[in-house]
């Protein structure tokens, strides 16, 4: 019996070595991005181009250095998602875009892979930073998703930093909407629609992220549309259409027209494709992004990471902002073409 005992004892240590060895083993990596769209080269000044490729290369190395010393992949992309929320540059937190009505309105989710844990709002204006709201709903409440008021109500029961509406504008983003009202003013004279840059519907940041522990992990912050009209939502507070992990299949940050992530339910198509159907991130990437959703009328793009640290950065857009980072390898870029692991 004891000799039994002894057996069953060694092939517990062995399994738990096993597993330790396993985690261990695991490529931590984080994949972000700034938004996709018509980002052509010659959009921005060289200045310009520098100044988003060392912000990026800041978000990757401050998601980086969490999961370099051990943090979760939750703790990974909200390091990173903070640094883009306070950025400008970015049309989530500080860069917002405005509303039809000249406000600034944001949304943002978050999902733990491991678990299965989620949680988002929508239409905040004081928030800071939405996405620590976002895991404040996923951890500390029995619900998914606040929205508006109720969102900012929640975010001043936990705690959460929030600050006067003001602070979302930039001159930038101000200047942008004016021309907007002033292209409808003058369509609306012409008994025509106003034709606002396609670009307008795009602009968000993401994160997605693979630690030690095999666990994966994603979330995805906007200011949304620009001129969306009140009370309009997107993609990027919905789970499953800007926002998804699993550790069984892949993690998910969108960026691009969210009417049609949310109809064509982008990033859970991804990792379902990759979970039932065998896919690599890349090939499942490539089939929605490529094809379901232009066929469907829309555009835009993905990061995606799969368990095994393989990863997409996919758009069907002229560029997007986006970068990556493990052990072997930074690297950011704006326009061309989509890479992947």
């Amino acid at each position: 019996m004891r000799l039994f005992t002894g057996f069953l004892a060694a092939l517990f240590l062995t399994g738990s070595a096993f597993a330790a060895d396993e985690h261990a083993s695991a490529p931590v990596t984080i994949v972000i991005h700034g938004g996709a769209g018509a980002l052509a080269p010659g959009r921005y000044t060289p200045a310009e181009e520098d100044a988003y490729e060392a912000k990026l290369n800041e978000a990757l190395d401050a998601g980086y250095a969490v999961l370099e010393s051990g943090g979760t992949a939750l703790d990974a992309i909200e390091a990173a998602i903070v640094l883009m929320e306070d950025s400008p540059l970015f049309n989530a937190g500080k860069g917002a875009v405005f509303t039809r009505e000249g406000k600034n309105e944001l949304d943002v989710s978050i999902m733990d892979g491991a678990t299965l844990n989620a949680g988002a709002a929508a239409g905040v204006t004081n928030v800071k930073n939405p996405i620590r709201l976002a895991r404040a709903v996923m951890e500390n409440s029995e619900h998914v998703m606040f929205a508006r008021d109720g969102a900012e109500k929640f975010a001043k029961e936990q705690g959460i930093e929030t600050v006067k509406p003001k602070y979302f504008r930039t001159e930038r983003r101000w200047k942008a909407y004016k021309e907007a009202l002033k292209a409808e003013k003058e369509a609306a004279k012409q008994d025509k629609d106003a034709a606002l840059p396609h670009d307008f519907k795009y602009g968000t940041v993401g994160a997605v992220a693979l630690d030690a522990n095999g666990n994966l992990a994603a979330g995805t912050s906007t200011g949304g549309m620009m001129m969306k009209r009140y009370g309009r939502v997107g993609d990027s507070p919905i789970i499953g259409a800007g926002t998804f992990a699993d550790n069984k299949s892949c993690a998910v940050s969108s960026t691009g027209w969210g009417e049609f992530f949310i109809r064509l339910t982008i990033a859970r198509d991804i990792c379902a494709q990759v979970e039932y159907a065998g896919k690599t991130v890349e090939e499942a990437a490539d089939d929605v992004i490529h094809h379901r959703l232009p066929d469907a009328g829309g555009d835009g793009g993905v990061i995606v990471l799969g368990p095994d640290g393989s990863y997409a950065m996919t758009f069907n857009t002229k560029g997007m902002f986006r970068g990556v980072k493990n052990a072997d390898m930074q690297s950011v870029s704006i326009y061309g073409e989509a890479a992947a692991e």
